[in-house]
């Protein structure tokens, strides 16, 4: 009969790769760790690690369990935690990616404490694609993403608009122009974020479709960066309006429009369709909106 103690190891194993590992993580011999996947195995009929050259890679099966497992394993967490501290406040894990924590999360969670001072808010900030991942394994609650959510399992729901802007430096041939024609933007130096960003893929979708090719010059994950590099010479970006407001108005980088093209994304608030959602973070999940409403 598998128990809860099958997947705790097969998690340890997921996580480290390497069942020595586990076995020290878990404080257990690594002969009872191989029996608990074996014994998984055979339950399921499917083979969950591949064993090559003294490695461990994980199957697609052994993939899914691994979401499956995170869940299970999370959520008898939340049962302890919640049967012996019924009375504790609770607790929200927040992941948002780089625009959304930068420029809109900041505002929401300020709002959220002053009427819930006694819920705990940790926030974890990376691109759109590890938001993605860190909803299918349960280690975060709510994702505030700007990018497209691609997993079925994953339940997102719009709650503001963004647009994006080319930007370029005071010196940049671009600044006397109106407007540019889209052909121009094959000529510039592109400074640009990584792939699995959310700002990426707008800016890829809009190029593609106008069939246009670019150039990378400069791929990071940090906004700061990103303008620090446009505003001394060094390239172009298309970035969130909103992430350049200051800049823009006190003229040490500068906004264009490109003819017929328009960079426009939805902020999206996210999580796992099998997550039990606490009072907290329905509280949360509908501030969000609220303010997403009287924005507009």
């Amino acid at each position: 009969m598998l128990t809860l103690r099958h997947f705790k190891v097969f998690i340890a194993v997921c996580e480290t790769m390497n069942m020595t590992a586990a076995a020290e993580r878990l404080f257990i011999s690594q002969s009872a760790i191989s029996q608990a996947v074996s014994e998984l195995e055979r339950r399921y009929g499917v083979r969950l690690f591949e064993r090559l050259s003294r490695k461990l890679y994980l199957t697609q099966a052994g993939e899914k369990l691994y979401g499956y497992a995170s869940h299970m394993t999370g959520m008898h967490a939340d049962i302890e935690k919640k049967m012996k501290a019924l009375n504790d406040d609770g607790a929200i894990r927040l992941g948002a990616s780089v625009t959304v924590a930068a420029n809109v999360l900041p505002a929401v969670v300020l709002s959220f404490k002053k009427s819930n001072p006694k819920i705990d808010i940790t926030v974890f900030e990376d691109n759109t694609e590890q938001i993605e991942r860190m909803l299918l394994s349960d280690k975060t609650d709510i994702g505030l993403v700007e990018g497209e959510i691609s997993s079925p399992d994953i339940i997102s729901t719009p709650f503001a608009d963004d647009e994006l802007t080319l930007i370029c430096g005071a010196k940049h041939r671009f600044v006397s122009l109106s407007s540019v024609k889209p052909q121009e933007l094959e000529k510039e130096d592109f400074i640009i974020r990584e792939p699995g960003s959310g700002t990426r893929k707008t800016f890829e979708d809009a190029m593609a479709t106008n069939k246009l090719s670019w150039n990378a010059k400069w791929i990071c994950s940090n906004t700061d960066t990103i303008k620090e590099a446009v505003m001394t010479g060094l390239g172009v970006s298309v970035i969130s309006k909103i992430a350049v407001k200051r800049e823009v108005k006190a003229k040490t980088l500068y906004a264009k429009t490109v003819k017929g093209m328009c960079f426009r994304r939805t902020f999206k608030i996210a999580y796992h369709k099998n997550k039990y959602l606490t009072a907290s973070m329905k509280k949360f999940i509908g501030l969000c909106l609220q303010s997403a409403k009287s924005a507009g």
